[in-house]
């Protein structure tokens, strides 16, 4: 449900205040916040879906924790490929919700793990 409610909520604020990001960035065009808030609301609804069913599918949680992995990985690259171009605080963000959605995966992980072993 963590995953969905910040997932969600950074979403709605790229989405609805694209301008301010871009500020934040130091960049002019904001059609990419839009996109980025646009996909993330999407997927904290499939998240929030996958965390309301009863009984969870580990499938699913699996599925949700690969994509939070493929997060990370892609902030990874875009921070190296938009250092210079973007602003400081703009990597340091990019680079602190990799962080966030590192954490978010791993939880993800053990409480599969955990599932799995019947813990």
């Amino acid at each position: 449900m963590v995953n969905a409610i910040s997932s969600g909520a950074t979403g709605l604020l790229l989405a609805l205040f694209p301008g301010m990001a871009a500020g934040i960035f130091g960049v002019s065009d904001t059609v990419y916040f839009v996109e980025a808030g646009v996909f993330l609301v999407l997927f904290a609804a499939f998240v929030l879906y996958v965390a309301t069913r009863k009984p969870i599918s580990l499938r699913s949680v699996m599925l949700v924790t690969s994509l939070d992995l493929l997060w990370v990985l892609g902030s990874i690259v875009a921070a190296f490929l938009l250092a210079g171009t973007v602003s400081t605080i703009g990597i340091v963000l990019i680079i602190a919700v990799a962080a966030w959605v590192a954490l978010m995966a791993l939880l993800q992980f053990k409480g599969t793990y955990a599932a799995k072993a019947g813990i």
